[in-house]
């Protein structure tokens, strides 16, 4: 097993990557799986969204990345993008040494890392990512993006507006900057695969957020699969006891085989 902390940003030691990587096994090449824990953009909340994510993954032939990216003020937006820009460099970059295939790299979020893995999808290409990090057109594209209860929108009446607070460094932003960070308003013919697990009754992220992505991706005829379960608090991680840090509405069985769901969707990309 590999196991190192690589620090993304010289001198940052709050922006880096866990990696948890199998060793190789022939020449079998894994998948590899950026996981983005959420936080609402004020910290990262990896004990639950982190190293049991990317552990359940590996019975399925990925190879995991926990990010740890810039939240509480620290930067703000372009900057997780350019970030997680990085982090995707660096697993391509030194995919000979992890045993993964460049060409299969996913990347998986949840609540606001799930905007942040949504923003991976679909604005990979903004100039502003390039202006920062030295690489080919498309690089930093994923094979394809997993959204868990994911914030994507900044400018309905259900927006999760605290998050794109810490987002932007803003009390109150106005209009633009809401669209140029809401997820629906930036599918384009550009936007990778993505894979959305939310539900119904989530009292902090409004099922509506992944409603209105799924209606963006629809009309603009991208590839995406939704699954929306009836009853489960936000937060819901794992959906098992492995998760469920004491709250009983976190582990259920049937939410918990969207892991297994989406690590088949990720074996059709």
């Amino acid at each position: 097993m590999i196991y190192n902390k690589i620090y993304l940003r010289e001198n940052d030691p709050d922006v880096f990557l866990e990696v948890i990587a199998p060793d190789k096994v022939g020449g079998y090449k894994r998948k590899a799986l950026l996981v983005i824990p959420g936080g609402g953009y004020g910290t990262v909340c990896s004990d639950r969204e982190g190293e049991p994510i990317a552990l359940a993954f590996l019975p399925y032939g990925f190879a995991s990345f926990v990010l740890h990216y810039s939240v509480n003020g620290k930067r703000f937006y372009p900057e997780q993008l350019i970030e997680a820009s990085l982090a995707i460099k660096h697993i391509k970059d030194n995919a000979e040494e992890y045993g993964i295939d460049p060409e299969k790299v996913f990347t998986v979020g949840f609540s606001a890392g799930g905007h942040l893995s949504g923003c991976v999808a679909t604005m990979w290409h903004k100039k502003e990512v390039y202006d920062a990090v030295d690489m080919p057109y498309g690089y930093n594209k994923p094979a394809g993006s997993m959204l868990i209860y994911p914030v994507i929108s900044g400018i309905k009446e259900f927006s999760h507006i605290g998050s794109f607070r810490n987002l932007l460094g803003e009390d109150n932003p106005g209009a633009e900057r809401k669209i140029e960070v809401s997820i629906e308003e930036n599918v384009d013919e550009k936007t990778a695969p993505i894979f959305i697990m939310h539900t119904s009754n989530d009292q902090v992220v409004n099922i509506r957020h992944s409603l209105c992505l799924a209606d963006a991706l629809a009309k603009n005829k991208r590839e995406f699969e939704l699954h929306v379960y009836p009853d489960a608090p936000h937060g819901v991680a794992l959906g098992n006891d492995i998760t469920k840090c004491g709250n009983e509405k976190y582990s259920q069985e049937t939410i918990a085989k969207w892991v297994e769901a989406a690590a088949m969707w990720a074996e059709k990309i």
